[in-house]
């Protein structure tokens, strides 16, 4: 199976470790994965803003990079959700509608890809440690993607899974909402951090990094010591010994 992977922003930028555990992951179950180095930004962020022209010639460049792929596959649910968007965004143009269909129909999240698809549950991971998991709010209600990142983490060897109280709750981050309205940004943060406190867990886990980041940055300026990392890092994670430094 030919898999191109859709790296997004956050990730080439800031997280480039997520991009290197996810191909590892997709050729550990056999893909073959290729990288269409064209590719740019989603267009999420200019089109949340308003900026729906300028946010469409990203979208185009996207429909261009992947014209050719088999599968889509990408390491956050936000960002491949956007691409579930480009439809209807692209509706009744004679010109790029059905390129629009063809990519959103052929993308997924990694966790979406590896149970929904390939049927995997199990990527034999062992991982030692109390583990938490955040899902994001573009991850289950844009993409509607819940049980197969959890899926996933409760086949880890070694690992304590803790349910995150109030899960479902919003970590203030939202993209461009964070920056609109940081007042209220922060207090839905202080929420969430406190909620992850109360599980005790070691690790914060999610399966997109712009929440992770706000989360994390949150608990650091709290002083509190809880590890965020992404799912692919776990789901990667063959040491015996456990933990991510």
């Amino acid at each position: 199976m030919k898999v191109s992977l859709f790296i997004t922003c956050v990730s080439d930028i800031i997280f480039s470790d997520v991009g290197k555990n996810t191909v590892e992951i997709l050729e550990r179950v056999g893909c073959e994965v290729d990288f269409p180095a064209a590719q740019t930004c989603c267009g999420q962020p200019a089109y949340n803003s308003g900026y729906v022209k300028e946010a469409k010639q990203s979208m185009k460049q996207m429909m261009r990079a992947f014209q050719d792929s088999e599968y889509v596959v990408g390491p956050s649910g936000s960002c491949v959700g956007m691409l579930k968007e480009y439809p209807a965004i692209f509706k009744d143009d004679p010109e790029w509608e059905e390129a629009a269909i063809d990519l959103a129909n052929k993308s997924y999240e990694i966790t979406q890809f590896l149970v929904d698809v390939l049927g995997v549950t199990d990527l034999g991971a062992t991982f030692k440690g109390r583990v938490t998991y955040h899902p994001s709010c573009h991850m289950t209600r844009i993409l509607g993607v819940k049980d197969a990142p959890q899926t996933l983490l409760r086949h880890v060897k070694g690992m304590e899974f803790i349910e995150l109280p109030v899960k479902e709750d919003c970590c203030g981050f939202g993209g461009t909402f964070a920056v609109k309205n940081p007042e209220i940004s922060q207090e839905m943060v202080k929420e969430k951090s406190q909620h992850v406190s109360e599980t005790k867990a070691e690790y914060l886990v999610g399966a997109d990094m712009g929440c992770l980041m706000n989360i994390g940055g949150r608990m650091r300026r709290e002083g509190k010591n809880v590890k965020v990392v992404h799912i692919t890092e776990i789901l990667n994670s063959h040491e015996q010994g456990g933990g991510i430094a």
